[in-house]
């Protein structure tokens, strides 16, 4: 299975135009399970992306690994936090020795999985790198968000780069599309990079049914009816927080 690298040409101008996310996404986490978890457990940020989760996890006390695809995310990751160790994997064929008290991916990097299967694929390693009892939260696109916000562009334009990303979705197909065009200033001059970037949504229903057929038993959703998501994430937006049993702890009747 190929890496997913979609982000290497994109990993600098993300780094410096999305990054703030991470802020908004810790705030989610803290109040969602990171507040039940032990004083410096250990989490993987699964598709880190330029690793400012991360580093707000490790500085928080956090044993943290981060784990992205991409090389050159990786690159920026490692810079933006030192102390945290980072992996240059896919999320879709994960091969890590450790256990985890919690697993997050956040900013909808989970809707880059394109296909059912593999997104099956992705939640089966998810629980075999938990421990008993840990946690996997990840936020998704839902339908509701590509309606409303995969439509028309949007533009930055910075001394040493320009960079024009325009939005579109598929009712039929479920599925939303970035054409980026990026101008950066190299020594040689400007060079222009264009590039596709694509999504799928999914139903509430079938993320609960992979959820399950991967071994979770308890698992709930979050939209952005529920105070704590209030003014910190975008329309359409919803986080799940899946659990693994722990052996000890007895099923219910």
């Amino acid at each position: 299975m190929n890496r997913y690298d979609a982000y290497d040409p994109f990993a600098h101008v993300y780094d410096r135009h999305w990054g703030f996310f991470a802020t908004r996404a810790y705030t989610i986490l803290e109040h969602l399970v990171l507040r039940n978890l032990s004083p410096g457990g250990a989490v993987l940020d699964l598709c880190c992306g330029t690793g400012q989760l991360a580093a707000e996890l490790s500085r928080r006390g956090y044993r943290t690994t981060g784990l992205d695809g991409s090389e050159r995310m990786i690159e920026i990751a490692r810079k933006n936090a030192p102390d945290v160790e980072f992996i240059v994997q896919d999320a879709r064929n994960i091969d890590l020795s450790g256990r985890f008290s919690a697993v997050f991916s956040t900013f909808d990097s989970l809707n880059h999985v394109m296909r059912l299967d593999e997104l099956e694929q992705v939640f089966s390693n998810v629980f075999a790198v938990l421990e008993g009892g840990g946690y996997f939260v990840f936020d998704l696109n839902m339908e509701e968000g590509f309606r409303s916000r995969w439509r028309g562009s949007l533009e930055f334009v910075e001394e040493d780069h320009v960079c024009v990303v325009r939005s579109s979705h598929d009712v039929h197909e479920r599925t939303g599309r970035l054409d980026v065009t990026l101008f950066e200033l190299k020594d040689s001059g400007w060079v222009r990079t264009d590039f596709p970037l694509t999504q799928r949504w999914y139903e509430e229903r079938e993320i609960r049914d992979l959820l399950r057929k991967a071994g979770f038993e308890e698992f709930e959703s979050f939209d952005g009816n529920e105070p704590v998501l209030e003014g910190s994430m975008h329309e359409g937006r919803m986080f799940f927080v899946a659990r693994r049993r722990d052996a000890h702890q007895p099923r219910d009747e």
